[in-house]
């Protein structure tokens, strides 16, 4: 183990937050019962947040931000792990008041650790990231309200993002009929329709207001946009269909009707990817192993290096940054 390591550290500012890329060693490193040699982490709607400071993600300082990080093993204390496993880490506060994954070592709770699946490597795993937990997290939430392939279409809004093409590979391979609303439908229909959507539609229809009830369309959807598109999914629900809503790209409003859900039956899920609980992890990223075509995910996958991020955190909240990025931290 090296004495120092290469971080993207944020320091608070009267404006927006100033990243230095600093040496760091282990003193530097927070508390916790699991020391991690950092391979690859990636880029969310979240760590843009943070990056560019439009949010007040961050509530330590400084700190070194990135939600997500797989790496080896290197110590541990912690009974579930030990040196030489590969882990992967999503959330729980990492990135927020916890150091995170932009950087070449990491030391955090092992609670707080999944181990990587047999077939996965730490690059895949990142190019998976949050995102596309959520997106498994999402489609799993659709499962346990019994919307099967045979129920009718599925829509997924804010498709060209991370969520939503992780989103489309999924649904795809398990057989639904996946229906990609984007913004950029022009520019991106046709890495959509490779991705597994047998059809592109245009963002702009979920951008005015909802009526209380509308046209029945879906029997389910993943959002991850959120405020009127979200209102606008709802009502064209079909009777006893779901929505699983994990993003708030568009706002954090739900500005709708209750009619949907009194007069359809219709189920909004809440998806947590944060604190959600171990098994809960575990079994995402099991089905991920299972269920994602490798081939997809390396399509919609690009990378990147730590230099690259705060280039990165201002292109993702634009709407700017296709599908998944890698970032290698040893880059």
């Amino acid at each position: 183990m090296t004495d120092s390591f290469r971080a993207l550290r944020l320091h608070k500012t009267d404006g927006a937050p100033e990243a230095r890329f600093e040496n760091l060693t282990d003193a530097d490193l927070m508390d916790g019962d699991v020391t991690v040699r950092v391979e690859h982490s990636t880029i969310n709607f979240k760590d843009g947040l943070a990056l560019t400071g439009r949010s007040p993600v961050v509530r330590v300082w400084p700190l070194i931000p990135g939600i997500d990080f797989a790496g080896v093993v290197e110590t541990s204390s912690h009974s579930g792990f030990k040196a030489g496993d590969r882990v992967v880490l999503n959330g729980w506060g990492v990135g927020e008041t916890h150091h995170g994954g932009y950087a070449q070592r990491a030391r955090v709770k092992g609670d707080w650790l999944v181990k990587l699946p047999q077939g996965l490597t730490s690059a895949q795993a990142m190019a998976i990231g949050t995102a596309g937990y959520t997106a498994m997290l999402s489609v799993i939430g659709l499962e346990r309200q019994g919307v099967t392939p045979d129920a009718g279409e599925i829509l997924v809004t804010g498709a060209a993002g991370g969520v939503g093409s992780v989103a489309i590979a999924l649904l795809a391979r398990l057989g639904y009929r996946v229906v990609a609303s984007s913004r950029r439908k022009d520019s991106e229909g046709a890495y959509l329709t490779d991705l597994g959507a047998a059809e592109v539609i245009d963002a702009a229809e979920f951008q005015g207001p909802a009526r209380p009830i509308g046209k029945e369309r879906w029997a389910g959807a993943v959002d991850s946009v959120g405020s009127h598109t979200l209102a606008n999914v709802l009502s064209q629900t079909r009777y006893g269909g779901a929505v699983t809503a994990c993003g708030l790209a568009q706002g954090l409003d739900l500005p709708g009707s209750v009619a949907p859900f009194i007069l359809r039956g219709v189920t909004l899920v809440g998806i947590d990817s944060v604190m959600r609980p171990a098994p809960d992890r575990v079994e995402a990223w099991g089905r991920l192993a299972r269920d994602l075509d490798l081939g997809k995910l390396a399509a919609m996958t690009s990378t990147a290096t730590l230099s690259d991020l705060p280039r990165l955190g201002t292109e993702i909240l634009d709407g700017k940054v296709r599908g998944r990025v890698v970032i290698d931290v040893n880059g």
